[in-house]
């Protein structure tokens, strides 16, 4: 039988244990191909490159598995996977495992999300896998068996076309992760400010900051299932579409 054709990339860079973690897995399920950034692009969201050379490298080839690092964005691992790399579609995408969490309005911001959500469109089954802990050594053990078992059920049953699936992973800090929970996405935002220095030569310059504000207390929410440890996975539509508004809108005084 032919072994699926899985594509790995992640918005941490191909050095990240996180993507180490996931290849792993995805190495028992089917033909593994990495292509992913050479460093961190975490926060690049949809960023293309396109006034600069993109260039990949080879780090190694074998008949089962492949490995490459590119100089470009997660979004351009991607394009470069399918059109480059392969030169067919593969038969899924995954990325990850962020080292951070992806949950809620961070969805727009992601690298990592940014590279499912380009699979997407191009027609490919997609996943993005992330971790609520942010530290470089985070501990991946318990999201293993639960990746392997939603792959494996992706690879069986497929995904509607314009869907993807953002799943994130509770930090339990020992803990036993209580079960899979089916969310939607909870309505939140980031309070952000700048601290404002100067240089040695007097010059201003800033750092972003700001803390995470979840105006939602749903229990249905992605927010909700990580904060009492479960997994939470959102499927995600890439159509923008505000579809309620449409007929409030046709009824605006637009064409006088």
């Amino acid at each position: 039988m032919n072994k699926p054709l899985i594509l790995i990339t992640n918005d941490d860079g191909i050095n990240a244990p996180g993507i180490k973690a996931l290849t792993d897995v995805v190495r028992t399920l089917g033909k593994a191909v990495v292509v992913a950034p050479d460093k961190p692009m975490s926060g690049m969201s949809h960023a293309v490159t396109m006034n600069s050379p993109l260039r990949l490298h080879c780090i190694q080839k074998t008949r089962d598995y492949e490995e490459y690092s590119c100089n470009g964005t997660p979004v351009d691992a991607v394009k470069l996977g399918e059109k480059i790399v392969l030169r067919r579609k593969p038969d899924l995408v995954v990325s990850g495992i962020n080292h951070g969490s992806n949950s809620s309005v961070n969805i727009v911001y992601s690298g990592t999300m940014a590279a499912v959500i380009e699979s997407s469109i191009l027609g490919i089954p997609s996943i993005g896998f992330s971790l609520a802990d942010f530290s470089h050594d985070a501990d991946f053990s318990q999201t293993l068996p639960f990746i392997k078992k939603i792959v494996e059920e992706v690879l069986r049953r497929g995904i509607p076309d314009g869907i993807c699936f953002n799943v994130n992973f509770p930090m339990v800090n020992g803990e036993a992760i209580r079960g899979v929970k089916v969310c939607r996405q909870a309505k939140a935002y980031w309070e952000e400010s700048f601290d404002e220095r100067k240089d040695p030569h007097q010059r201003d310059y800033f750092w972003l900051s700001g803390y995470f504000q979840n105006l939602d207390k749903g229990e249905d929410t992605d927010e909700w299932a990580l904060a009492n440890h479960f997994v939470a996975i959102t499927p995600i539509k890439v159509d923008f579409t505000a579809h309620h508004f449409i007929s409030e809108l046709q009824n605006w005084d637009l064409n006088n």
